[in-house]
């Protein structure tokens, strides 16, 4: 199946991490992407998924899209500052039925903990697709809050990031602090 046709993105919110720059991007549904770095460099979702509001837009998905991004900038904080362990904030992913299974899985991994890519795709409802989740977790639009650097290697080594190694260590490093 085709991928949804992704809404275009009516508020964005930027904060400062421990990883870099988050641009949040989101529509009246939920958050859609989030961006980490310099615009074009060290992006994930800087491939046209979110553009300026379009002109039919209401003042009212315009509201409930900020509301999103800015709940989700929140608790991207409170995750960063230790103090959130799940996100709660409403998603509005784009991507193919497969896509959308990995990165269900993904989600159902809880905080401090792992998973390979073969038992994600086992959760995916794929078990031979190791290699197409490992593409998937590279799709993710929502780093951090659709957890892809939880998901590792079969032997324990940490596998590929779409964000770079040290940037997966230091979301883990973070995770295995427990208060």
């Amino acid at each position: 199946m085709a991928p949804r046709r992704a809404t275009p993105a009516l508020a964005r919110v930027v904060l400062a991490s421990p990883i870099g720059r988050l641009t949040v991007h989101a529509t009246a549904r939920g958050v859609c992407a989030i961006d980490v770095g310099r615009r074009g460099r060290g992006s994930v979702a800087g491939n046209g998924r979110a553009r300026p509001a379009p002109r039919s837009a209401t003042a009212g998905e315009a509201r409930r899209a900020f509301r999103h991004a800015s709940r989700a900038a929140h608790e991207l904080r409170e995750y960063f500052a230790g103090g959130r362990r799940r996100f709660t904030v409403p998603l509005d992913l784009a991507g193919t039925d497969f896509q959308r299974r990995a990165w269900a899985a993904m989600r159902r991994v809880s905080y401090g903990a792992t998973m390979s890519y073969a038992q994600q795709a086992r959760r995916a409802g794929a078990p031979r697709a190791v290699r197409a989740v490992g593409s998937a977790n590279g799709a993710n639009p929502v780093p951090v809050i659709v957890p892809c650097h939880r998901i590792v290697a079969s032997d324990g080594s940490l596998g590929g990031y779409a964000l770079g190694l040290a940037v997966k260590r230091r979301l883990l490093a973070l995770e295995s602090r427990r208060p």
